[in-house]
């Protein structure tokens, strides 16, 4: 039995880092954890690096990366910093050195390296540290809050020595996603101890969030398991958006769905101590909804309006793509959206219209097969991620492990193990796919982001200029990635949902492919509350507050926005072919 999140049963640390997959509340478990304590009188300091966190609004407060008084809460204090303004100064104080010493390849290929996430993270870890090891800030402060938290992979590369060592000598072995740190050295001691904090239990608490469907679950668990093994045991888990109850078909589709992810929980997280928040009717902003959030739930309707007539469906989409005669479809968006489905529905609905397809895909459910057959005009095959990284990984260790020694060859591994090089391989095997693809559309459920392409390129022309053998380009790359930047053959799809972070995190992801010279026309709002005829008080009072981001889509996409309604059966088969209507 799961116990509803009350902060007065929780063994409060000094140090407290919540963190999750994007979308599942992180941010407003954290903001609310933090301002129910400062009003029990705890002094309080809470650190963001949220940029969707919109904080300045909420605390209606000007913020900055070093912390402020909020006026309305006395003994709170929040600092928020945009971790990616900190990793352009990261980056910048890593290369400048070698501005006018290197050819520009190399330092192209430099500044590529440094602009993944990985960076992003590593940037946000030197915040984090500021905080951690401030012997005043410790003293002044009962508990200080972080709503995100470093991933085992930053926190073993900060472990290595040869990280610290020089850039150049290392960059040799291929597409690498995260530079030295060399450029951070005189930090290193700090980062020890930051790491030894975050390792100690009577000083440090994880906070897991997650929502009661598969994949955050799943994520949390990935999370949990990595920041174990580093050390960082002290955990609690909190499943947020818990539907209590149910009163029409929609409500109760939910509340079975919520129930079965919630029975199968993994064994892993069931050894968690677990707390529950409910489903909450409203957007988690402004003082009063922080205040309540963990304690009761007030509906309010949304008094925005759609600015829009009519918003096309996914035919609209499809008939575009055929028109246009695109030989190159992705679908994009974070995990958990629906790319698959969409993907799966696009190559359907081409099929039909007489187009010969091939719907290629990551899902590592492999249940692709089991959304949609093979029939006439459609072949599929799936991409094993897991199974393409080890290829990529042997095929990198083996060229290095020539002439590196054993220190370097333990931090190649380790960066082979970020999500930059998992994604280079993949992109590796649909390239493969593509390349041997004649005269059919191809149809990829999941896009490369503009970092890995732009690493690519420049990887490309960083060996050229150096003239090493090591990590060469397959030709199939080589030839993709010409036509990714040809809009007359390659389109990108959006998929969305119609709530703060997802909208964000697209938006990201889709200047980050602008970055790389591909552009987008079409956006899909996936699973949209808003579109079904729901009678619940608390779902209506949510698919009220969708309108706002249904506007917000429309303005970003030019009016190029299709909208898909929540279905609560899986969607295949007949399921599959209602959604193209």
């Amino acid at each position: 039995m799961r116990k509803s999140f009350s902060i007065s049963e929780m063994n409060l640390t000094k140090y407290l880092f919540y963190t999750g997959k994007g979308g599942v509340g992180k941010t407003s478990t954290a903001c609310a954890t933090a301002v129910n304590l400062a009003d029990q009188g705890k002094k309080i300091m809470l650190v963001s690096t949220d940029p969707a966190s919109n904080l300045q609004d909420v605390f209606e407060t000007e913020l900055n990366n070093k912390g402020v008084e909020i006026e309305a809460i006395p003994n709170l204090v929040v600092a928020n910093f945009d971790p990616e303004e900190a990793a352009r100064e990261y980056r910048e104080s890593v290369i400048s050195p070698y501005r006018g010493k290197l050819p520009d390849a190399v330092i192209n290929n430099m500044e590529e390296q440094l602009s993944g996430s990985c960076t992003v993270e590593i940037a946000a870890f030197n915040e984090f540290s500021n905080f951690i090891t401030d012997k005043k800030v410790q003293e002044k402060f009962d508990h200080i809050i972080f709503d995100t938290a470093p991933t085992g992979h930053t926190l073993r590369m900060l472990q290595l020595p040869s990280a610290w060592t020089n850039f150049i000598s290392e960059s040799s072995h291929g597409a690498s996603c995260l530079g030295q740190l060399a450029g951070l050295e005189d930090k290193k001691e700090m980062y020890k101890k930051a790491v030894e904090t975050l390792a100690d239990g009577s000083k440090t608490t994880l906070v897991l969030v997650s929502r009661p469907e598969n994949s955050p679950i799943k994520e949390a668990e990935r999370a949990s398991k990595e920041l174990y093994e580093i050390g960082v045991k002290n955990q609690v888990l909190i499943i947020n958006g818990v539907l209590t109850s149910h009163d029409d078909s929609l409500s109760k589709n939910i509340f079975n769905k919520q129930q079965m992810a919630l029975e199968t929980i993994p064994e892993h997280l069931k050894n968690i101590k677990t707390y529950e928040i409910p489903l909450r009717p409203y957007n988690v902003t402004g003082l009063e909804n922080i205040r309540s959030f963990l304690t009761k739930d007030t509906i309010v309707y949304s008094d925005d309006q759609l600015d829009v007539d009519n918003i096309p469906a996914l035919k609209d989409v499809i008939e575009d793509l055929y028109e246009t005669d695109k030989k190159v479809i992705f679908t994009m968006g974070k995990g958990g959206v629906g790319k698959t489905t969409i993907a799966a529905a696009i190559a359907l609905g081409l099929a039909k219209k007489g187009k010969k397809v091939h719907l290629t895909t990551t899902d590592p459910a492999a249940h692709l097969k089991f959304v949609l057959e093979e029939a006439e005009g459609i072949t599929l095959s799936r991409i094993d991620e897991k199974e393409e990284l080890e290829k990529y990984k042997k095929d990198v260790l083996s060229k290095a492990s020539k002439t590196m020694s054993k220190e370097d060859l333990e931090y190649i591994e380790e960066d082979l193990r970020s999500p930059c090089t998992q994604e280079i391989a993949v992109f590796r095997a649909f390239a493969e796919i593509v390349d041997k693809s004649q005269n059919e559309v191809v149809v990829i459920d999941t896009a490369p982001t503009g970092h890995t392409l732009l690493l690519l390129d420049s990887t490309q022309s960083y060996h050229k200029e150096i003239e090493r053998s090591q990590g060469d380009i397959p030709e199939s790359i080589k030839k993709l990635l010409p036509t990714l930047r040809d809009h007359n053959e390659t389109e990108v799809i959006i998929v969305t949902l119609a709530e703060t972070t997802p909208v964000f995190e697209a938006k990201r992801l889709e200047d980050d492919l602008a970055r790389a010279g591909i552009s987008s026309k079409w956006w899909v709002i996936n699973q949209s509350l808003y579109a079904t005829n729901t009678t619940n008080e608390i779902l209506k009072a949510k698919a009220s507050n969708e309108i706002n981001w249904i506007n917000k889509v429309n303005d970003i996409s030019d009016g190029n926005l299709a909208i898909i309604e929540w279905k609560p059966e899986e969607v295949k088969g007949e399921v599959l072919e209602e959604i193209l209507k």
